[in-house]
């Protein structure tokens, strides 16, 4: 029996996998990347698109850690675009429609380029556990890895069951077999999991669309890149379209409901809210009888079309009647029809901040397998649980993520502390920081923290400090500028006549006052190039709300800084009632900041939570274990 070892193993070649692999390489750590072949290392299963509102703040924090798919969604991409432009820069997200093939060779160029990191092709049929401790993985073929961490991102894999009408085909995505072992080997450790669906429309044969007459969608001129080492984008642009269904369509989905396995009682599972099937709009948005469709081709030399809005387990002739029905796609002929994937994952209330489990020592969870939905989502976790397992091969603290500083630490957060009742996807307004957390700041707020981890190369720190120090030399260049509201009125600048003298970094904070205005007054302005500039503008724009946040956010840090002990026994404290009791010892929350944030535990717990662990000798803080 062959037997090799590595410091970190990760299973699974998706988003989460990739990230996960690379991050622990990065760090130092010898690492295995297992994957069943090779070739579908990053494999775009779904939509071949990156980004959009919260999940394009992912990226950009998962690139400011030096992490893959930002790079790669920039060599990909055919379309890119700024989504919410018309809203304040807190709430923009940066998309972009992607080449699936360009993306695959991309990931699969940077994990090889990748020292420390191992390729090994297999079937991770087990794992090699030892007094509740995980010690490795075992391949279908008899190869025995093993390694002081190990990260799971199994995506749809784990008894994985597609749905097309009545059939059912147990898969992890179309053509590749299902992962059946691990499942009952979670089962078995104890680890609660569940079931959760989601699904993908047909997709279309660009060659018999009839594009005459469909409205066109533009990308941006010039395209905005995810990463902030993208000097620009030299893939050729495209330009996508779209359709609409139509009253005629929903009506054969109302007629054929039955035949749908969400409706016929086939799948029991909860799938994804805001990306729900077109059968599920259909009933949910009676009172419609259009939703659009867009038409997005998924490469430069691909004629495969994803109609994007039309994700569907009906019949396949179903789904052919449906498709035919929309403007422009009369004679359409279908490639792949669409479908319904059930999987298992783990309720994500077992884990750490860290990602680890809190029943098997040494083991990690990333993307769908924590309940989550999407690409990007599970990039952001993979990168975590790839550091932290890293660090804990190597014999170091776990680090964590916190939602003041990171939209990474409101995901996890998240997850961890309230769990989840359908897969989990990212949006802006999960974060009550966002006015802090922007896609235009995320290096300034992490890369200093990916660079004291270790995963952050020098390349990416050369960018940061020359970036960082551009932006300090504008911000102190402007708050040296001052003028009197006489002569801001002089200039032609409005501005309260209240005998304030204003710098020009309190100028900028006037709605209708911008950049060019003050070149205009100080050309010594001309010497701050465009990045700063639009950053600095953006920091003004926002100083007032910002100081607050701050504020705000110091309050939560506090709370979090209060570490609960992992061994604290809940039945010990007075004052709890037995529903509160039983939510803190399922949780096991680290700090009590974690504790107050679920569900059901009141003020009146806290108190009393607090009470108890300041009597016990060990007290909390950085004697207690956080992790």
């Amino acid at each position: 029996m062959q037997e090799d070892r590595f410091d970190v193993i990760v299973v699974g070649g998706g988003h989460a996998g990739c990230e996960a692999a690379a991050a622990a390489a990065r760090v130092g750590a010898r690492t295995a990347l297992v994957t069943h072949r090779f070739a579908t290392i990053g494999e775009m299963s779904c939509n071949p698109a990156i980004g959009g509102l919260g999940k394009g703040h992912l990226v950009r924090e998962v690139d400011a850690l030096d992490g893959l798919m930002g790079r790669v969604a920039d060599a990909a991409g055919i379309q890119f675009r700024i989504l919410n432009r018309r809203k304040g820069p807190a709430v923009q997200g940066p998309r972009a429609q992607a080449d699936r093939k360009l993306y695959r060779q991309a990931m699969q160029a940077a994990i090889l380029a990748t020292p420390g990191l191992e390729v090994v092709e297999g079937d991770a049929a087990d794992l090699l556990l030892s007094a509740n401790r995980v010690g490795g993985v075992t391949i279908a073929n008899g190869r025995v890895l093993r390694a002081g961490a190990v990260v799971l991102t199994t995506g749809t894999f784990l008894r994985g069951v597609i749905h097309i009408g009545d059939r059912q085909i147990p898969a992890g995505r179309v053509g590749e077999a299902p992962s059946i072992g691990l499942s009952a080997t979670l089962e078995r450790a104890g680890l609660r999991l569940g079931r959760l669906k989601t699904g993908t429309p047909p997709r279309l044969d660009g060659k018999t669309i009839d594009w005459a007459g469909l409205d066109v969608q533009k990308g941006d001129d010039p395209p905005v890149p995810f990463s902030m080492l993208t000097r620009a984008i030299t893939t050729p642009q495209i330009v996508c379209h779209i359709t609409r269904t139509t009253a005629a369509g929903h009506d054969l989905i109302r007629t054929n409901l039955a035949r749908a396995p969400i409706y016929s009682g086939q799948i029991g599972s909860r799938g994804p809210r805001y990306c729900p099937s077109i059968e599920d709009k259909v009933v949910r948005f009676a009172d419609r009888d259009s939703h659009q469709v867009f038409l997005e081709p998924e490469g430069l030399d691909d004629d495969t079309v994803y109609p994007n809005g039309i994700s569907t387990s009906l019949p396949e002739d179903v789904q052919e009647g449906l498709v035919r029905a929309m403007p422009g796609l009369e004679k359409v002929r279908i490639l792949r029809p669409g479908y319904a994937i059930e999987y298992d994952h783990v309720d994500p209330t077992e884990l750490y901040p860290s990602l680890e489990t809190k029943k098997l020592a040494g083991l990690f969870l990333a993307g769908q397998i924590n309940g989550t939905t999407g690409y990007e989502e599970a990039a952001a976790q993979g990168l975590v649980a790839g550091v932290n397992a890293a660090r804990l091969a190597g014999g170091g603290d776990a680090v964590e993520f916190d939602r003041t500083t990171s939209y990474l630490g409101v995901m996890i957060d998240d997850l961890v502390t309230k769990g989840i009742s359908e897969p989990y996807r990212m949006f802006t307004s999960r974060a009550e920081f966002r006015l802090s957390l922007r896609t235009d700041n995320a290096d300034i707020r992490l890369t200093p923290v990916g660079d004291r981890l270790g995963c952050v190369r020098s390349e990416r720190r050369a960018h940061f400090d020359s970036r960082s120090k551009r932006i300090d030399m504008a911000r102190e260049l402007l708050r040296s500028l001052r003028m009197s509201p006489s002569e801001a009125a002089r200039r032609g600048l409005s501005v309260n006549q209240d005998g304030v003298v204003r710098s020009g970094f309190d100028l900028l904070g006037y709605a209708d006052i911008g950049f060019d205005d003050l070149r205009r007054v100080w050309p010594e302005l001309g010497t701050i190039d465009e990045d700063a500039a639009t950053f600095v503008a953006t920091e003004a724009r926002y100083a007032v709300y910002l100081d607050r946040q701050a504020s705000d956010a110091e309050a939560l840090k506090r709370d979090e800084d209060l570490r609960l002990p992992v061994d604290l026994d809940y039945a010990a404290i007075g004052g709890l009632s037995n529903e509160v009791r039983g939510k803190l010892a399922s949780a096991r929350p680290v700090s009590i900041g974690h504790a107050a944030r679920i569900d059901g535990i009141t003020p009146a717990a806290l108190t009393a939570l607090l009470a108890h662990v300041r009597k016990r000798p060990d007290r909390f803080g950085s004697e207690a274990d956080g992790r």
